[in-house]
């Protein structure tokens, strides 16, 4: 039903009864209803604990600097009133959001889930904020990525690999914060670099296969840079050798268990003798060593096969996977360092941090 408002001009012409009316004159009575209760501010926490603001913006911001008791004293009352501080405030005061933005290809892969693990410890524990991305190994996902991530003013950024495109290599670098590249050992970095050489990776399988007698040896990867440092270091290996092996066989990345049930499947079926092969991550190689077994094919009497990672799963297979151990943890860990070192000013120019990689032969080889 519809409600009749008393209009204090109602006697007056109608024009100027619009007029009072739409200027407000005709606002209908409405009831006033209850202020919700605030949410706790610092100065409730001040009250509660009986100190200052100063102190209690001491006890969050830098808690050293004040006395055991006073800090138990202020973090009790943020405690039983619930207070959150205000993060943005202090960012905008004092030019630190505390935030450290993190951009990898993926976290379906679990080596760069343990390097954001590895980072996340170290960084959480200095009173820093994750801000979590992934590109999908496209570049204009990651052009986006760091555009918004770059608009959320974090203190430092650490990515994996280099920049898919120059136009984003070129906003990291006027971006005016420490950045740590990781997992590769790039020739021109922007600022610091945590990692491994990829081609060294390729290198140590090649060895060992040659090692082994192997002749007959193919290569599976993915079409991303690492992947295909692998394959480099690989194949410049096997020609050093006297080996040349067929092309490779590209799948997508990230590289699944079914990515590499199919690629052992066309090299088993396309008639060509091979005796070895090489597949870019342990997923890849999981998944070949799948395929073998539901075709009945014996690893290694009839196929040798080796992945790259060392991921839990692989020293689980049966039989067990030989593969490149790389510490996805490590280059996570190592990187915070770096990004907390320079963020907090101390001196040490662009580092570079080659954790080099190690062959772990078990027994698919």
């Amino acid at each position: 039903m519809w409600k009749r408002f008393h209009c204090q001009a109602a006697q007056q012409p109608l024009s100027v009864r619009r007029r009072s009316c739409l200027s407000g004159a005709m606002k209908p009575k409405t009831r006033t209803r209850a202020a919700a209760p605030g949410r706790p501010r610092m100065e409730d926490v001040a009250r509660l604990a009986g100190v200052s603001l100063v102190t209690v913006s001491r006890v969050l911001n830098t808690p050293d600097a004040v006395t055991p008791a006073t800090r138990q004293a202020v973090m009790a009352a943020v405690r039983r009133i619930g207070y959150v501080p205000n993060l943005t405030a202090g960012a905008l005061a004092g030019s630190r959001s505390r935030i450290i933005a993190a951009i990898v290809p993926t976290i379906a892969n679990s080596i760069f889930a343990d390097t954001i693990q590895g980072l996340s410890d170290r960084l959480e524990g200095a009173g820093y904020t994750i801000l979590l991305g992934q590109t999908g190994y496209d570049a204009q996902r990651e052009k986006a990525l760091v555009t918004a991530m770059l608009g959320r003013r974090p203190d430092a950024l650490m990515l994996v690999g280099a920049p898919l495109s120059a136009a984003t290599g070129r906003m990291l670098t006027a971006a005016g914060i420490p950045i740590v590249q990781t997992w590769e050992m790039m020739r021109r970095p922007i600022d610091h670099v945590v990692g491994f050489s990829n081609a060294a990776a390729g290198r140590v399988v090649a060895e060992h296969f040659v090692a082994r007698g192997y002749r007959r040896i193919r290569f599976v990867g993915g079409a991303d840079a690492r992947s295909k440092a692998r394959r480099e270091g690989f194949e410049a290996t096997l020609a050093a050798a006297g080996v040349a092996p067929p092309p490779a066989i590209t799948v997508p990345s990230p590289g699944m268990v079914a990515h590499g049930r199919d690629a052992v499947s066309r090299i088993l079926d396309d008639g060509q003798p091979v005796d070895a092969v090489f597949l870019s991550t342990d997923v890849l190689a999981i998944g070949a060593l799948l395929e073998c077994q539901r075709r009945g094919v014996t690893v290694p009497q009839r196929l040798a096969i080796a992945g790259f990672g060392d991921q839990d799963l692989a020293r689980e297979m049966v039989p067990p996977l030989t593969t490149v151990r790389i510490s996805g943890l490590e280059i996570g860990s190592r990187a915070a360092d770096l990004l907390l070192a320079a963020v907090a000013g101390k001196p040490s120019g662009a580092q570079r941090i080659d954790l080099g990689v190690q062959l772990i032969a078990r027994a698919t080889t």
